[in-house]
């Protein structure tokens, strides 16, 4: 199964080719550079896996590098935690880790430079008057009068402001580009503000730090960057970028190229709503299964592998679309289908008791772990007279095709036998079914059947005295999708809203199972081993388990409605 993003369909890896053909010779250096503000989420996935692909797949280099312009919302635990998913993916930077915070001192200079040659300007508006005079797209911007002060004073008022002698928002440091331009971003846009705020990594060193857009290109070109690929929404502001760098009279300079960020079906992905999701309380924090974060998705059960295939399968377009998750996920199932270990669990539990079958005989059954891959063996399952099977295995009154338990019906236990159910025990009170009487069949054996009897179902089973409990964790969408009433629907999610456009959640977003039972062998299961639940999807053992009662949170379910569409097409 390819894991590559950078082949057909990539059209950045196109530009790259062409470059080359026109005699760009210089080796590929790409970077990754998120702002340590809050967790990684799958949209970041496709980046990763774009900018170190590129990297990899033209012999070239790839940076990981911290935008941490902005103290007041950047934190230490957010560094920590991307580094761990993009290992998590499998990339690597190497030695080549870098803040933007290493070019602080430069950022600086870089600024008294351009105050020098008369393309900067310290303007003291305030953030509602530089809108406001900054204009609309139908109208130009109004030139304030702090434009045209001489060089001599733009240079002390700035370097006051690095002294720290002036308040927080009193003083920018403005561009002096083109108030007319049609392009908001080039009407004099601000460089630097004051913000006196602890850095976390350079502490109180600084009381004025630069804006994105003035020290991402610098940074690039400091770090010999060729590609600087960026998500749609920077389109507008690659003159900004283009600007900074020729103002500065750098040569070799890197392109800025845009791509379609990853919008996802009923998936949020927005860092503010994430953010609100886990102080609200409204999750268990980021790695709660039903979060979009990397850390979330690793705990729901994703592999990293899945996630590069769906990543390659998805391409690299320069207009932005929706993905439905249904490819996502059979990106799962295909990559658990070929790894994850079969065992039996049953959810929803009815016990069976095997009438003919000996009350103090137990027998251990060899059963295969991988029906495709010999070599992971088999294990010992207990088999008794008193069983448990799936609920949804058995109906009293069977509709038409309905091929497992039934009274008077037949079904093969999974690597066992074939019984026969012939009463129903009901609570006399409540109705509720409280066992079903069956007999076996000795001489249908799994493995050495030669009754020559057939049957068209076959189910899972767990033995009652020796099932080992457990809680089983059932994950649905965490965001709303109804088709069936008029609802507003944002077009990023493809899931309902309110009226503030806050995303509306899903009350059944999580399900617990306490009463579940699983064979023995999982006992002995490792947190964070994947295994396939016969008939019921693939599960992962989870942190919150415990000696005595383990928690295992269901990944994806079996069912894969986008193989049928694949198959249908």
């Amino acid at each position: 199964m390819s894991t590559e993003i950078s082949g057909a369909g990539n059209f950045i890896q196109t530009i790259i080719n062409e470059s080359r053909a026109q005699g760009d010779q210089r080796r590929i250096h790409t970077r990754f550079p998120p702002e340590p503000n809050g967790y990684l989420h799958i949209g970041h996935a496709k980046s990763i896996c774009l900018n170190f692909g590129l990297a990899r797949d033209n012999d070239g280099l790839c940076n990981l590098r911290f935008d941490d312009t902005n103290p007041t919302k950047e934190d230490t635990e957010y560094v920590d935690s991307i580094m761990e998913d993009i290992r998590w993916l499998g990339f690597d930077w190497e030695d080549r880790l870098f803040y933007a915070s290493d070019y602080f001192q430069k950022f600086y200079d870089y600024a008294e430079q351009l105050i020098r040659s008369g393309k900067a300007y310290v303007c003291s508006h305030s953030p509602a008057e530089i809108k406001i005079l900054r204009g609309t797209l139908k109208e130009p911007g109004q030139e304030c009068g702090h434009r045209n002060q001489s060089v001599e004073v733009n240079l002390d008022l700035f370097r006051r402001m690095k002294a720290g002698e002036f308040p927080d928002g009193s003083m920018v440091l403005r561009a002096k580009i083109d108030m007319a331009s049609p392009n908001l971003n080039m009407r004099d846009p601000v460089l630097y503000r004051i913000l006196h705020a602890a850095h976390h990594r350079t502490g109180d060193a600084w009381c004025i730090y630069p804006m994105y857009d003035y020290a991402h290109p610098i940074s690039d070109y400091l770090e010999g960057i060729t590609h600087s690929i960026c998500t749609l929404e920077f389109e507008d502001h690659r003159p900004l970028y283009d600007w900074v760098l020729i103002a500065l009279g750098f040569e070799n300079r890197p392109r800025q190229i845009e791509f379609a960020r990853l919008n996802l079906t009923n998936t949020l992905m927005s860092k503010r709503f994430l953010r609100a999701l886990v102080e609200e309380g409204k999750v268990s924090g980021w790695d709660d299964p039903r979060m979009s974060t990397l850390c979330g998705v690793r705990r729901l059960g994703y592999t990293p592998e899945a996630l590069r295939d769906f990543c390659d399968r998805i391409g690299v377009a320069k207009a932005n679309s929706m993905v439905d998750k249904a490819l996502l996920e059979h990106c799962v199932r295909e990559d658990l289908g070929a790894k994850a270990l079969r065992v039996m669990a049953v959810l929803k539990p009815i016990k069976v008791i095997l009438t003919n079958y000996p009350e103090d005989q137990t027998e251990h059954l060899d059963i295969e772990l991988h029906p495709d891959r010999p070599e992971a063996g088999s294990r010992q399952v207990p088999f008794g007279r008193e069983l448990y099977i799936e609920e949804d295995d058995f109906m009293e009154e069977p509709m038409k095709k309905f091929f497992r338990l039934a009274p008077g019906q037949e079904v093969r236990l999974k690597g066992a036998y074939i019984i026969h159910c012939h009463e129903v025990v009901k609570d006399p009170d409540t109705g509720e079914i409280l066992a079903l009487h069956c007999t076996y069949d000795p001489d249908t054996k799994s493995g050495s059947d030669h009754s020559g009897k057939k049957v068209k179902g076959t189910i899972h089973w767990v033995s009652a005295d020796h099932g080992l409990p457990f809680t089983a964790r059932l994950y649905e969408d965490l965001l709303l999708a109804r088709e069936d009433v008029a609802v507003t629907i944002d077009p990023e999610t493809g899931a309902e809203i309110e009226s503030d456009g806050k995303p509306v959640l899903n009350p059944n977003s999580l399900t617990e199972r306490n009463g579940s039972l699983a064979e023995p062998y999982l006992a002995e299961a490792k947190v964070g081993e994947r295994f396939q639940f016969l008939r019921l999807g693939y599960f992962i053992k989870d942190r919150d388990s415990s000696m005595e009662r383990p928690v295992f949170n269901r990944i994806v379910s079996l069912k894969d409605s986008w193989a049928k569409a694949e198959k249908k097409q």
